[in-house]
Order: structure tokens, then sequence, then C-alpha cells
């Protein structure tokens, strides 16, 4: 069964920082380049983040652009989001997708997990 499973998420103040990992199962997770995706209460979807399937290139929302870093580790089949400097508006509910075709575009994706920034 192919599947994404998102953990690391919880409060966090500001300027604090979380480290979200994404497991994959059931698929050849080195042959899809992923990418994480955040919803805040009331709005839509927003890309975060994205990596190649080799992690030799990482692309950024201008959001988050210098606090935030991608990563991948192969071997063990999991995705990361090193989130520094949080800020409020960071408030989500954060998930990791398989992509396909532009880093915008999945066919997977795991339920997420939430990360709230607030004193």
């Amino acid at each position: 069964q192919e599947q994404l499973v998102e953990s690391g998420g919880g409060l966090a103040p500001p300027g604090g920082s979380l480290r979200l990992s994404c497991a994959a199962s059931g698929f050849p997770f080195n042959s899809y380049a992923m990418s994480w995706v955040r919803q805040a209460p009331g709005k839509g979807l927003e890309w975060v983040a994205g990596i190649y399937t080799d992690g030799s290139e990482t692309f950024y929302a201008p959001s988050v652009k210098g606090r935030f870093t991608i990563s991948r580790d192969n071997a063990n089949k999991t995705l990361y989001l090193q989130m520094n400097n949080l800020k409020p508006e960071d408030t989500a509910l954060y998930s990791c997708g398989r992509v396909v075709g532009s880093f915008m575009d999945y066919d997977l994706r795991g339920l997420g997990t939430q990360v709230t920034v607030s004193s």
C-alpha cells in the first residue's frame, strides 16, 4: 500500500524551530520528486518547498525561503522539512506530496501534521 505519513508538528513560539518528517512506504521513493505543502484555516493549499529525486536541487516559496530547508534520505525513504525562525503565519496543516509533473501536482499526499506558532 502506497502511503505517506507525516510527523513532527506541534506548538512552537515565534522565532522557534520544528523539524517535520514524512515517511514513505509502498513505492520507490527515490524515483519521485517530493513537495511539502500547507493549508492554513480557511485558506487554500499553499506549496512550500520541493526537492528533486536525488536531492540535488531544492525550491522554495518566497514566504519561507531562507527559513525552511527541505531534504530527503532515500535510504530510509524519508522526507524532511526543517523550519527555523517560525512566524505566526506559518501556522497550518503541513503535508507531503508525491510529485507528478510540476512541484504543485501530486498523486499521493499524506494526512498532514499540525504546526501552530504562538506565544
